[in-house]
């Protein structure tokens, strides 16, 4: 089974480096990575060039966005699964896509947990998220599993669709929602954590939160037939904070 991984990136040279690295260090033999680029400025390109193997694509032009990026990918990867590896994140080890590999043997989609990093020079945890198996219909009470381990077979990607910028920064949610909820026959929950994840960035801020949340109900009320607020409203976000305690 080739897993394709999907970095999408804009000048993100501070960091490109560890994302790529941690790439090329997996020991499973059959993968790839897309590092889609939005037309950086910067050392990102350069970077991504002198690292890039066999196993690596590099592709740069404008976009209008992160998802309208990772929707570029989805139409241009080649394995049998895919997923995503923020470029300020990096796998948590050289074992990573094994692990995905194994648990994909028997679902149509893995996710696991993933480790909140002060920085990726020492590695420093400020918490943990663990993650939880899924059941069906567990979105409408507020389950969500870490998108950066999510992973899942080309033809739920296929049956899923791409992602929705119109749910601005919940698309990701309603992405994984569509997936499991809709399509999904089976999923794996595998051991991890598989991530790294670099604090901060397009997610974090109260604001951000308070956006996300809201399009995570848009997508509930769409595809779940949720009322106008439902429980995982309240919910989603005290989950989230006991499922990311160490």
């Amino acid at each position: 089974m080739k897993i394709s991984v999907i970095t999408v990136c804009l000048n993100s040279a501070a960091t490109i480096t560890g994302t790529i690295q941690s790439f090329l260090s997996q020991t499973y033999p059959s993968k790839e990575l897309l590092v889609i680029d939005g037309a950086s400025t910067d050392r990102t390109l350069g970077i991504a060039r002198e690292l890039a193997n066999a196993d690596i694509r590099i592709i740069s032009d404008r976009d209008t966005g992160m998802y309208d990026a990772m929707n570029k990918g989805l139409r241009l990867y080649t394995g049998d699964a895919v997923g995503f590896l923020n470029a300020d994140d990096t796998f948590h080890d050289a074992g990573s896509l094994a692990r995905i590999a194994d648990g994909l043997q028997n679902a149509e989609a893995v996710h696991s947990g993933l480790v909140f990093v002060e920085n990726h020079e020492t590695k420093k945890t400020l918490r943990t998220w663990r993650g939880t198996p899924f059941k069906r219909g567990q979105f409408r009470w507020g389950w969500l599993p870490p998108h950066p381990t999510f992973y899942i077979r080309r033809s739920l990607a296929e049956r899923t669709g791409e992602f929705d910028s119109s749910y601005g920064n919940a698309a990701d949610y309603d992405y994984m929602l569509r997936a499991l909820e809709l399509h999904a026959e089976s999923s794996a929950y595998v051991p991890g954590p598989l991530v790294d994840f670099l604090v901060g960035g397009a997610s974090s801020g109260m604001k951000s939160v308070l956006l996300a949340n809201i399009g995570c109900l848009k997508s509930r009320r769409k595809h779940l037939g949720a009322p106008l607020i439902d429980f995982a409203f309240f919910l989603k976000p005290g989950i989230k904070i006991l499922t990311q305690l160490k």
